[in-house]
């Protein structure tokens, strides 16, 4: 099982959904970093449940217990290893599914490749594994501020409502906001409508959250099989139901003409650099950063888990039903949010580590 990410700056996370703890260990973190736990603890809070009527019960503290790596405040270039202790685990309530196996869920899989699996809340795939991303990705957006670089995603569909096209991301606090983190308030209020109309149906739906990364310079990225596209892709695809990924204009450049989706370039003399007329490209060329902002969508399915009967088979193949229960997200959209957010900053941090295209500034 692959649970390292990253090249350089890299991440090891572990535990289960209803275990003791879930942790994490960084390693090619740069000395002399100075820590912002504040930071941290706000980044945890974005990603619990709680601010929308549509997110799961379970309520956790979150709290982040460093135990190596930072020494008054400041990282020391060693491995920073960190502890989430699980205090509303209640692994009782998925007794009943010991022996079943969840419609669209990795509990058959996982049983198919391990020959064992963690029923409780769905253990290692549980998507409560984010929160070692999340603490991960607040360090690594602490050195991308350093450089001036900033990530802000947002909620842009839930269920068949979308924001309006025209939407550009001018001030931040639009999306901070909102319970959905959706930057157009009308469209928020029919979101938050629909959720609450799917909750009382004991049903589910899914999303997309689009991103924005500005301030990267050109340079990031590997060419040939090292494209900073793929490793985002990589990154967003590891997330728990997230189904697709798109930069740039993405799919709809399959119906457009190269005369349309060309992005010129133009000498900035004022600013001493070479910019692009347009952005269709999202930012990326070549597997290689242009410097303009890099933009993509990640979609994400409806939770697996609905308070409807569902058929379903055991261990055995035997034909059961399953009956509704635990705590769980009639949308997983707006809580993801972070977790984008933190991975995008995880690949950000290897790739200009790779990529030498800078230095620390402290």
């Amino acid at each position: 099982m692959s649970n390292t990410f990253g090249t350089l700056f890299k991440l090891t996370s572990f535990g289960e959904s209803h275990g003791k703890a879930y942790g994490g260990v960084i390693d090619g973190c740069p000395a002399g970093l100075k820590v912002d736990f504040d930071f941290v603890f706000s980044e945890l809070n974005r990603r619990k449940p709680g601010k929308s009527l549509s997110a799961s019960a379970r309520r956790e503290d979150d709290e982040v217990e460093f135990i190596s790596g930072i020494f008054e405040g400041v990282t020391l270039g060693t491995p920073i290893a960190f502890l989430i202790r699980n205090k509303d685990a209640k692994p009782d309530e998925y007794d009943s599914l010991k022996n079943i196996f969840r419609p669209s869920h990795a509990d058959y899989t996982y049983m198919a490749k391990y020959g064992i699996r963690d029923h409780r809340g769905g253990g290692r795939s549980s998507a409560r594994e984010t929160v070692v991303r999340v603490v991960a990705g607040a360090l690594a957006k602490m050195i991308l501020k350093l450089q001036g670089i900033h990530i802000i995603a947002f909620v842009s569909q839930i269920g068949d409502i979308c924001i309006p096209d025209n939407i550009v991301i001018a001030d931040e606090s639009l999306v901070n906001q909102s319970t959905l983190y959706c930057p157009d308030k009308e469209t928020g209020a029919r979101m938050e409508a629909l959720l609450t109309a799917l909750k009382e149906k004991g049903d589910s739906t899914g999303g997309v959250i689009n991103c924005v990364i500005r301030n990267v310079p050109a340079g990031v990225g590997e060419p040939v099989f090292g494209k900073l596209q793929s490793a985002l892709a990589h990154a967003m695809l590891s997330i728990n139901a997230a189904k697709g990924f798109e930069y740039g204009l993405g799919f709809k450049m399959a119906s457009m003409m190269g005369s349309e989706v060309n992005d010129e370039f133009v000498s900035d003399k004022s600013g001493g650099r070479i910019k692009t007329k347009t952005n269709f490209s999202g930012g990326i060329q070549g597997g290689i950063s242009n410097g303009e902002e890099i933009f993509f969508r990640v979609a994400f399915k409806p939770v697996p888990t609905i308070m409807k009967e569902q058929s379903t088979i055991d261990t055995e193949g035997n034909s059961v039903i399953l009956k509704p229960g635990g705590r769980h997200d009639v949308c997983v959209v707006p809580r993801a949010i972070p977790v984008v957010e933190a991975m995008a900053a995880l690949v950000l941090v290897d790739q200009i580590l790779l990529s030498s295209v800078g230095r620390l500034k402290q």
